[in-house]
């Protein structure tokens, strides 16, 4: 059981950065030749990601600008969507800006391997029952009646939320996403590229065994919600992703639990990211020429999330509709500019 959670909190450190090494710095290029240029080629480059069928945003103020890709974790495996047009588009950019890095060593695994107990099992003598509330806990049972053992009722809440998230509710990551694209076509076009930040290992272990069953459960209820919609939800997510319904997203009871559990959902480490992409992005809206950010979606769109806190600042958003409780007239289809 212990190297199932060392396989597990690996595979999450992965999950939450999309990438277990740093992005290389490449040189840039194209140079910086004026407003006139730098105009241009935003335009352009607009142009060329929104052909790919993915969220896309232009946020600018004044003659700075970037372009905020919202990437959902998890597609199905030959899921068709237009790479093309975001390929193109990260080959016409000046900067690409990549999700945090997890720097997991064999050192943190080995203690993780040595604390795993802590993490596979819910405290001695307790059982699931003693920490969900009554309805959630009702809902699990029905959820694993079909499985073979009660063995479920002292899983820790860390690894019972990949059970539930995958095993019940179909959660996989084998189809291209957006930032597999991005990495892929800026390597090729020799673009510079950076992490907004990282998350270090210890940190990670750490949180994992002082972590509180108590605190989980918010977790576990969503996750709860996502396996009892099943497998459709997973396909019905990607999507709405697809066709730019980005609040049916968000909604999506998948999507909840994802940010809900760990590590988006945990307080320290999910609060540590969103300060890090948050930084990263005003840093970015100070840069000269056109920076292009492959940010989570919901992290951008979720209420009170990076989109709505940018328009609050005073910044022009244009890009498809995220607010589920408004419509406004549009540039385009489904096109949200304030």
């Amino acid at each position: 059981m212990s190297y199932k959670v060392a396989a597990a909190v690996a595979a999450c450190a992965l999950a939450l950065t999309s990438a277990s090494v740093p992005a290389q710095a490449q040189a840039q290029a194209q140079a910086q030749t004026g407003p006139e240029t730098e105009a241009t080629q935003l335009d352009d480059v607009v142009v060329l990601a929104r052909r790919s069928q993915t969220p896309i945003w232009e946020v600018s103020r004044g003659d700075r600008s970037l372009i905020l890709v919202g990437g959902i974790r998890g597609l199905p495996r030959d899921f068709a969507w237009n790479p093309e047009g975001l390929e193109a588009a990260t080959a016409r950019a000046d900067r690409i800006l990549y999700p945090p890095e997890g720097r997991v060593s064999p050192a943190d695994i080995i203690r993780l391997i040595w604390r795993g107990r802590s993490v596979a099992r819910l405290p001695e003598g307790t059982t699931t029952a003693d920490w969900l509330p009554a309805e959630t806990q009702t809902r699990l049972e029905a959820v694993m009646a079909d499985e073979r053992n009660d063995d479920w009722r002292k899983q820790g809440f860390f690894l019972m939320q990949f059970s539930l998230l995958q095993d019940k509710a179909g959660f996989r990551r084998g189809g291209r996403d957006v930032e597999d694209v991005v990495r892929r076509a800026a390597r090729g076009a020799r673009i510079q590229g950076e992490s907004v930040g990282f998350v270090r290992g210890d940190e990670l272990v750490d949180d994992l065994i002082t972590a509180t069953p108590s605190a989980s459960a918010p977790c576990i209820a969503a996750a709860v919600l996502a396996a009892e919609a099943g497998p459709t939800a997973f396909l019905d997510r990607a999507e709405d992703w697809r066709g730019l319904r980005v609040p049916d997203v968000i909604a999506n009871p998948l999507d909840v639990a994802l940010g809900q559990c760990w590590p988006w959902g945990d307080p320290e480490i999910g609060t540590q990211l969103r300060g890090q992409w948050l930084t990263a992005l005003s840093t970015a809206l100070d840069q000269p020429g056109v920076t292009l950010a492959v940010a989570p979606l919901r992290l951008l769109a979720e209420p009170g999330g990076v989109l709505d806190g940018l328009e609050a600042q005073g910044f022009e958003v244009v890009g498809p509709e995220w607010k589920a409780d408004k419509t406004r007239h549009s540039p385009g289809p489904g096109m949200h500019r304030p």
